[in-house]
Parts: structure tokens; sequence; C-alpha cells
């Protein structure tokens, strides 16, 4: 086992994610609960994670220095490195440039964290092939110089007595550093992140340093049979109503506990008039008639237009869309005589809702932090713990249709957030058309296999155009497209200009409200996939 000590990263679970995948077993504790839980376990290594906090500021989270004496391999990472250097009479102090995005990290000096001669990488982060055979000759000698991922303003300026500098980047001299006598690591990138190359390789050669065997685990039928059952004993013989959106993740998370209770479930799917084109229509199609599953279907569109109205603020519209949304389904429950709501909530909703102790708050989700303090129903939440890929493999594992396990994610509080400003049918029915544009597009040129999520959003900007010669004054509507694996972070895609100017010239020419367009080359972080 290695512990994780979370400081409120948003991709703490990441970490423990990654290492899951290499068949590691790992616990999750807070900095000040870390003496006492790990009294009576049994663990070879540790894992400071990163957070949003700053080490030198008054009341920022920290932890007994005696974690260095314990003899045990630590690996700092971003805040975690930052805190050992603190701790251990380095210094950490606020950096000349902030960095939230990529970065090249140049090794300086051999450490096995950063070996990757291995032919046994995993290549997903270095994007090669596994095997000997075909990796070119650059990784099988030593890599000097790779991409990194960066998040923080605060960098370590001076190492630790006892420290080494390993890798440096442009902007930072110590941007990884080793104790290796006493097999101590600090990182300022982020290894668990997807646009670290050979992050997974670091993560690996930690474990190894900690005297632990990792391999690779995929997720299996015998996994999922495990939820399942997890889910029966939980539920035993009571009634369950789950919310279905049709999205990826309800979807599967109702279809786990449509197996596990079978007819003790009613899906229920609440059309707030928030969704996109089609959407109501394609679910009836594919739950009713497919999956044999019984779902009801509420008309609740007027009701969340009324609660929404001269409402402008992102927070306070995703907590409204919440309650409303539990509203609805407490007195469908009540009906039903139902105890549980199944949600398909996964581990990205919970991190952007501040699901740890020294997390941040994103934004809130419907199904997370847009909910009530007090509740009738208890939640199932069968997913709460995975990722958007690990999911997919479940859905894959259920024999669900690719439609349905490589759509395009939707979030529950649907075209509201896509709106900035003030939710009325007029902005609904522009930006709906604008969204169905765009999907229709991308699709019919392939593109979409390669994106992870696109989106249209009505950014409230009105600009001036020219239409048959007169003056015009009209809505902007912005464009989103992600690449991404875990959700956690995702690159703007490189969509051909051919493709968004046709885009382009369709909404301004087929929706007269709209003037300009635009593309959004932002990834995430910075930005989030969603404006609101």
């Amino acid at each position: 086992m290695i512990i994780i000590v979370d400081f409120g990263s948003q991709t703490t679970h990441l970490i423990s994610r990654r290492l899951r995948e290499l068949s590691i077993e790992t616990k999750i504790i807070e900095p000040e609960k870390f003496f006492k839980e790990t009294k009576n376990i049994k663990y070879k290594g540790i894992i400071l994670s990163g957070g949003p906090g700053d080490v030198y500021a008054p009341g920022a989270p920290t932890i007994d220095k005696k974690i260095f004496d314990l003899g045990k391999p630590i690996l700092g990472i971003c805040y975690g490195q930052q805190l050992m250097a603190h701790l251990l009479g380095g210094e950490a102090k606020l950096g000349k440039k902030k960095e939230y995005g990529p970065a090249i990290l140049t090794i300086i000096d051999n450490s096995p964290l950063l070996d990757f001669r291995h032919p046994e990488l995993d290549l997903r982060f270095g994007g090669l092939v596994s095997g000997s055979k075909g990796i070119p000759k650059r990784v099988r000698n030593d890599v000097k110089v790779f991409k990194v991922w960066m998040n923080h303003g605060v960098e370590v300026t001076k190492a630790p007595k006892g420290f080494k500098t390993i890798g440096i980047t442009e902007t930072i001299s110590h941007a990884a550093i080793a104790d290796e006598s006493k097999k101590q690591y600090g990182i300022q990138f982020h290894p668990e992140v997807v646009h670290t190359q050979f992050g997974m390789q670091m993560l690996k050669n930690f474990a190894m340093i900690c005297g632990l065997s990792p391999k690779k685990k995929p997720i299996t039928k015998d996994f999922v049979n495990k939820i399942v059952l997890d889910i029966k004993d939980s539920v035993k013989n009571a009634k369950v109503i789950g919310a279905l959106s049709g999205g990826v993740d309800s979807s599967i998370a109702c279809l786990l506990v449509h197996e596990a209770a079978g007819k003790q479930l009613t899906a229920i799917y609440i059309d707030s008039g928030l969704m996109r084109a089609g959407e109501t229509d394609e679910l009836k199609k594919v739950f009713k008639n497919n999956y044999k599953m019984d779902v009801k279907i509420i008309d609740a569109r007027d009701e969340f237009l009324i609660n929404l109205k001269g409402v402008v603020d992102p927070e306070k519209k995703r907590k409204i869309i919440g309650k409303t949304f539990i509203d609805v389904f407490e007195r469908e429950a009540k009906k039903l005589k139902a105890t549980f709501l199944v949600q398909g909530t996964i581990y990205p909703d919970v991190i952007e809702s501040a699901g740890t102790k020294y997390a941040k708050n994103i934004k809130s989700h419907h199904n997370v932090g847009g909910l009530p303090e007090r509740m009738n129903l208890m939640l199932l939440e069968p997913l709460r713990t995975f990722y958007k890929d690990e999911v997919r493999a479940i859905g894959k594992i259920l024999d669900l249709p690719e439609t349905i396990v490589h759509r395009q994610p939707f979030p529950g509080p649907g075209l509201a957030i896509r709106i900035i400003g003030e939710v009325t049918k007029e902005k609904l029915k522009i930006l709906r058309l604008a969204d169905k544009i765009f999907r229709d597009e991308i699709e019919s040129s392939g593109w979409h296999k390669r994106l992870w999520q696109y989106l249209a959003v009505l950014t409230g900007i009105k600009t001036t155009g020219v239409r048959g010669d007169n003056r015009a004054y009209g809505e902007t509507i912005a464009l989103r497209a992600l690449e991404s694996t875990d959700v956690m972070s995702g690159n703007f895609s490189h969509i051909p200009y051919e493709i968004l100017e046709k885009i382009s010239v369709r909404i301004v020419t087929e929706i007269p409200e709209v003037n300009r367009v635009l593309y959004d080359i932002t990834n995430k972080p910075p930005g989030t996939t969603e404006w609101e």
C-alpha cells in the first residue's frame, strides 16, 4: 500500500486511480489524521498531494515533519514538494511566473524516479506503443527532456539540505529534487495527468522504489459483477428511482442498478426543457425498447424556467436546477414509495464540487454540490469513485452499444450553464439550434471520433454585424471542443479551419439572431469544460 496525504488537489484521487491501475493499493488520508490512521496499517510509501494553498500562508494545510523520519519513501507532488522543502529547511516562494499548462522538463542528474529507459513504459502517457518492438531509439536510451503539466503559483527556490536537483524547466530551477539516501523526492509538476509524458512510469518507478511490484490491472467482468453485488447488498428489497438523463454516466449507473435490482428500479427522466435537440425522443427509443427498463418521463419544463427566471449567477443556477430536480424526484418517490435515488455521479463531479477537505469549489454539480442539505432519499452512486474512461470500460462490459458508451458527456444542468446570463425560452431556442448545427457538422466530418466533448455557448455578448447591407446587432456563439481521457484535464482540439468555417457560416445563416461565432482555444486547466 501507498498512503496519499490529501492537501486538496483537484487530482488527488487521480493519483490513487493511477496506482490502482498498477495494482497498487492506496489509502487517501487528511494530513492531520495521518499518524492516527496509519498506526495499524502496513504501508510501503507516502505521496504528498498537490493543493490550492500557499505553504507559507497562515492556516495553510501542513503535517508534522516527523513524517520525514519514518524511513518510508516519500514523493511530494506540487504543493507536496513545496511543503517538503518548507518543512525541511529549504524555501518555497511565490514564483516570478505562474504556470498553468505544459512545460518542458530537463533531467540534469540521474535518479530512479526519472528513469524512463524501460521498454515496459505505460506509453499511453508518452504517446508510444508498449513493448520494446517499435520503440524509438531515443526512448530505449535515457530520456532527458520531456513534457510535463504545471498548475502552480508557488515554487521551490531552495532545496533542503541533503537534496539534489534532478530536473529543471525554463522558469523553475528546482522542478524535481531528490534525497536518494532517504528515498525522498519532490516534483513541481503533476505525473498523474495524461499531459505529463511518462507520468505513469514515474508513479511506477516510485512504487518500485517503495519495494512494490506494479502491474497493469484492467477493469474486468468480475470487477463489474462485484459492483452489482454491492448494489444488491445496499438495496435489498427497497424500491429505487434512477435519475436518468440519457448521458453516459446516468445510463450506466441506472443499468448497473437494473442488473442488481430489476423491477425494483424505476428510471425517471425529467424533461427540464434544458436538453439538446432530440434528446428526449432518443432516450425513449433506446431505454424503453432496447433494455425493457421501466422509464417514466416527467414534463417539468415550465417549473424549471419559472425557478430560473431572473437568475444570472452560475452557482445559483446550478443549485436551483439541482433543487428542482430533487423536488421533482421526491414527489415521484413518494408516489412510488422509493427509498433510494440512483445518480450517475463520477469522481470529477465530486472533485470540482470540493469533495475533499482542502479542495476548492470550482463549480457545483447538480448531483453533488447542488443537492439540498436534507433529502428524503438515500443516494446510490455506483460510479462515484470512477473516471470517465473507467465508466466507459464498465459500459462495454455491460454490452452497451457504442452510441451510449461513447456518447458525448452532457452536464446535468443542461443548456442553462451554456447560456451566460438569464435563461429564457428564446435563448434556449437559439443555443439549441447552434448546438445541433455544431454537432451535426462535427459528426458528418468524422471529427467526433477524436473528441471527448464539443459544445456551443451563448455568450451573452452582442456585436455589430451586417445582414443584407443593413446593420445588425446580434448574439455571439462560442464553440468549444476538447480531447481528454480522464475528464480532469483536456486540450482544445485543433479542428481544421475549413470545418470551423462551415459551422460558422451555417450558424450565422440559419440563426438570424446570431452575428458572430468564436472558437475557444483554452485548455483544461486553466479553463473548465463548461463556461459556467
